[in-house]
């Protein structure tokens, strides 16, 4: 090979290697949704009213069964954006700042802006404690908060979500430099009967905060074209996180008397006490008993206000998914939706997340966009550590290595194959435990352990203090603890199994805590 012939290998070898260009490399928007049980339309629920999560379900891809790796917002979310799960992360409250205690970890939306993405969010993503605004400025492009929404120009600013007049008062006669202190409005409103669980105002929709994400992530979407790099553009929708606070049209759409209410008011037979909460942070507002039950007639309009909330928020999703049409991005952009937990509405008694139980640990997860498959659904059991290792596969940005997120490529593409043998969740108790639970296709068991420091995954199974286990084909609503009928052998097999199994992944995680950077 002559010289010149060298020259013109070399260049070939260089231009094979180029990374795409910002018109071949496809967009992410990535959505999530604060508290969104299935409770949708295309998640089979008869009830609710949600056509644009509907429409978004039909032109891709969504999992029946995605599950949280701690059903609380802050840990979730600190492990959606790492792919690492909580004992990884080192977050299992909302207190933990997150990079005092992981400053080595970098988010999904950081990854996309260091591989020339232009990154852009608003609302709530990260819920990382004191870390939050750290980790935005190393994510993020540009970040809006959320008293810089554009909100409606002919009403206030809300009040920590709130229109009514009783909460603009109570804001208006704090002192003018706490008037945006989020503890001191939340003082504020508690003092004066303001902070109640629901609000139904006949205002437009920008006049709460997501009617103003959805308006802050169209003109994100200007701010990328501007730019001329792709987008990876995160909204984070409060809604229907508590308050149930959405304009009246939305309440209207539904007859209270009409919604369903939970016919189980009870924890599992023969289940561990601690295993269940008492919904503490639905107490904290003002119209809710400290102690005791709901009346059935709170306990209604609890349930009306999480159905009006979802579809307020189905529609402000609308608003961002029909400019994206509009705009010709739909056929290049990837749409990744997800919850970042379930949500308690009576069953088991129970009020809020913070369980290891199915209706707790249960997510919507959708994706849809270039090379995913259409109107499809997928049973694979799958966690919403995924979302990581997914979207990097798909937009083709190297993740990091010894992640926890498994990709679903494949099962984007084909809806039957399957992803995991179990969906991990885990919950920490005030007793000193933590519960890992393990959903299989067809049981939920949860290993109680004795784990003094929530922050180190134990390296085994030494110390059960207590076991569920619940045949979820025959007993869905988890009624009955098999574990305390450990005399029948199927259930003692299963058990085998199962302690096996958690054995095993404790270990793995040691491994992988141990191979990290401290």
């Amino acid at each position: 090979m002559n010289f010149r012939r060298l020259l013109n290998s070399l260049a070939c070898s260089i231009l094979c290697v180029t990374p795409l260009s910002a018109q071949d490399r496809p967009n992410v928007l990535m959505i999530v949704v604060d508290d969104l049980k299935p409770t949708l339309g295309c998640y089979g629920d008869q009830t609710a009213q949600t056509p644009h999560l509907d429409a978004l379900a039909a032109r891709g891809i969504r999992f029946t069964r995605a599950y949280a790796n701690q059903a609380v917002c802050g840990p979730s979310r600190c492990s959606t954006f790492t792919g690492l799960r909580p004992d990884r992360t080192k977050v299992h409250d909302l207190k933990t700042d997150f990079l005092e205690v992981s400053p080595w970890v970098k988010s999904l939306p950081e990854l996309f802006k260091d591989d020339a993405y232009f990154t852009a969010g608003t609302g709530k993503l990260f819920h990382g404690g004191k870390s939050d605004s750290i980790m935005e400025s190393r994510a993020f492009d540009k970040i809006v908060h959320e008293g810089h929404l554009p909100y409606h120009p002919d009403h206030p600013k809300p009040v920590l979500g709130y229109q009514s007049p009783k909460a603009q008062q109570a804001r208006a006669e704090l002192p003018a430099n706490q008037q945006d202190k989020w503890g001191k409005l939340k003082q504020a409103l508690k003092q004066s009967g303001a902070g109640v669980s629901t609000e139904a105002l006949d205002l437009p929709d920008d006049a709460y905060p997501d009617g103003a994400i959805a308006k802050q992530g169209i003109e994100f979407m200007n701010q990328a074209k501007q730019s001329g790099k792709p987008f990876f553009i995160s909204l984070g929708f409060k809604r229907p996180h508590l308050p149930f606070t959405a304009p009246k049209k939305y309440w209207d759409l539904y007859e209270r008397d009409q919604l369903p209410v939970a016919s189980l008011q009870d924890l599992p037979e023969g289940a561990p006490k601690f295993a269940g909460q008492s919904w503490g942070e639905l107490r904290n507002y003002a119209d809710i008993p400290a102690k005791g039950d709901l009346s059935p007639e709170k306990a209604k309009e609890i349930v009306h206000g999480y159905y009006a909330s979802t579809s307020y928020v189905d529609a402000q999703i609308g608003k961002v998914l029909t400019e994206l049409k509009k705009r010709g991005l739909e056929k290049n952009t990837i749409v990744v939706l997800w919850s970042d937990h379930g949500w308690h509405l009576g069953d088991h008694g129970l009020w809020c997340k913070h369980s290891n139980y199915e209706q707790a640990t249960r997510s919507v997860l959708m994706f849809a966009g270039p090379d995913i498959a259409t109107n499809q659904e997928s049973s694979a059991l799958t966690e919403l550590i995924d979302v990581f290792a997914t979207t990097c596969e798909l937009a083709k940005v190297e993740a990091p290595k010894n992640l926890d997120s498994k990709s679903l490529v494949k099962t984007l593409k084909d809806p039957s194959s399957q992803h995991r043998v179990y969906a991990q969740s885990q919950y920490p108790r005030w007793n000193g435990t933590m519960g890992y639970a393990f959903r299989s296709d067809t049981h939920r068991y949860v290993a109680w352990v004795k784990n003094p420091d929530p922050k180190n995954a134990p390296s085994s199974l030494p110390e059960l203090v207590a076991e569920e286990l619940y045949h979820l084909e025959s007993d869905p609503a988890e009624t009955t603890n098999l574990a305390a009928s450990k005399d029948q052998p199927e259930i003692t097999k299963a058990l085998d199994t199962f302690r096996t199994a958690a054995d095993q992944f404790l270990k793995s995680q040691a491994e992988r805590i141990e191979a990290q950077p401290k």
